[in-house]
C-alpha cells in the first residue's frame, strides 16, 4: 500500500506527457516485472464484500490500455488491462475496466467527451466507477480541486461532488471492505439486492421524486425505473446547472 499515491500522481503525469508527445504503444504500458494486478488480486481474495471480476477480451483490453495511457504497474492500468470491469456487492458499484457484455463500457471510451475531447489529452478528472442509483466516482485530475489524485463522489442525493479524501487504491479498499450499507444508508430500498443483481453495467435506477428532494428522502416510497447510465449522468449535470451549482 505504500506505493499507491505515487502511482496515482504518475497517472496524471503520464497523461500530461502524452498530451504533448506521441501516445505510448500498449506494449510500452504493460509492466511484466511489477504488475499491479498481483496486488489487486490479493485485495480481492481478502475482500469482505462480494467482488466479481468480469471476463476480459484481450484485444479490447489492449486497445483500452492504449487509449487510457496508464501503465499496468498501477492498479487502474491493471484493472483496465486484466478485467472487463469489476462488480461489487452484486453490481451495486461498477468499477470501470475494458468492458464486457455485462458491463458494456470501457474506462477511456466512457470518459471521452466528458473529461477530455481526444485520447492523449490531460483529463481534468476521470470517471472511474459508478453505482446502481446514479452516483459517480471521479478521480481528480485538477478539475475538482487542488487535491490531484483523490476520489470524489458525485452524489445523487445532493448533486454535489463530495471529497472522499482517498486515492484510487484506497477506493478499491473502500469497495472491497467498507461497510457499504452504512455508506449508502437511506439509499437502499427493500429488496434492492435482487433488483440490482439483474441490472446491466450500463444501466442505473432513476428515482422519482429525485433523491435530492425532501419528497424523495424515503427511497422506499419513490418510484424507480431503469435508464441508461449516460442519460442519468447527463441529467445530473443538467440539474446542477438548473439549481445554480454550475454556471
Amino acid at each position: 500500500m505504500t506505493r499507491k499515491f505515487p502511482l496515482i500522481v504518475l497517472i496524471f503525469l503520464t497523461f500530461a506527457a502524452t498530451a504533448q508527445n506521441k501516445m505510448k504503444k500498449a506494449e510500452e504500458l504493460i509492466d511484466k516485472a511489477d504488475p499491479g494486478w498481483t496486488l489487486v488480486k490479493d485485495w480481492i481474495k481478502t475482500a469482505k464484500n462480494k467482488v466479481e471480476v468480469l471476463f476480459v477480451d484481450a484485444s479490447i483490453a489492449k486497445d483500452a490500455l492504449y487509449k487510457t495511457q496508464v501503465t499496468t504497474r498501477s492498479p487502474m492500468g491493471a484493472i483496465v488491462f486484466m478485467t472487463g470491469g469489476i462488480l461489487v456487492d452484486d453490481g451495486w458499484i461498477r468499477i470501470l475496466g475494458s468492458g464486457n457484455s455485462k458491463f458494456n463500457r470501457t474506462l477511456p471510451d466512457w470518459n471521452k467527451g466528458k473529461s477530455f475531447k481526444e485520447f492523449g489529452e490531460t483529463p481534468s478528472f476521470l470517471l472511474i466507477a459508478d453505482d446502481a442509483i446514479g452516483g459517480f466516482y471521479l478521480l481528480n485530475g485538477g478539475g475538482l480541486g487542488s487535491d490531484v489524485g483523490k476520489i470524489y463522489y458525485f452524489s445523487p442525493d445532493n448533486l454535489e461532488y463530495e471529497q472522499l479524501d482517498i486515492t484510487y487504491s484506497e477506493f478499491l479498499e473502500f469497495c472491497f471492505n467498507n461497510d457499504l450499507d452504512k455508506f449508502y444508508e437511506g439509499n437502499r430500498w427493500n429488496g434492492w439486492r435482487q433488483e440490482v443483481s439483474k441490472l446491466k453495467g450500463d444501466e442505473v435506477f432513476n428515482f422519482y421524486p429525485f433523491l435530492w428532494t425532501a419528497e424523495g428522502s424515503d427511497i422506499n416510497k419513490s418510484s424507480r425505473k431503469i435508464i441508461p447510465v449516460q442519460e442519468q449522468y447527463s441529467l445530473n449535470l443538467d440539474l446542477r446547472k438548473q439549481l445554480g451549482f454550475d454556471k
